[in-house]
């Protein structure tokens, strides 16, 4: 897998654990439950089929590749959203 998107995996599973634990400190079972039910295949399933969880990251595209290929060379390096 990707280094960027196993950091990207690795932050998101590290906060929604943490979150879970925070929530059961407080007694809030049910929202710990859905965020343990949100995040549940990425907690269990990264370290058995990483090649699954890349398809679930969004990626911010590489647009410098995308200027070379034949794009506009009138690029700032400003991404307009």
């Amino acid at each position: 897998m990707n280094g960027s998107i196993q950091r990207r995996l690795t932050v998101a599973i590290n906060w929604s654990a943490a979150r879970i634990a925070s929530l059961d400190d407080r007694e809030r079972y049910e929202d710990s439950y859905a965020l343990t039910e949100e995040f549940r295949e990425w907690i269990l399933c990264v370290d058995q089929h990483p090649e699954l969880m890349a398809d679930q990251v969004l990626m911010v595209p590489d647009f410098s590749k995308l200027n070379q290929s034949g794009g506009s060379s009138e690029s700032d390096g400003l991404l307009e959203i």
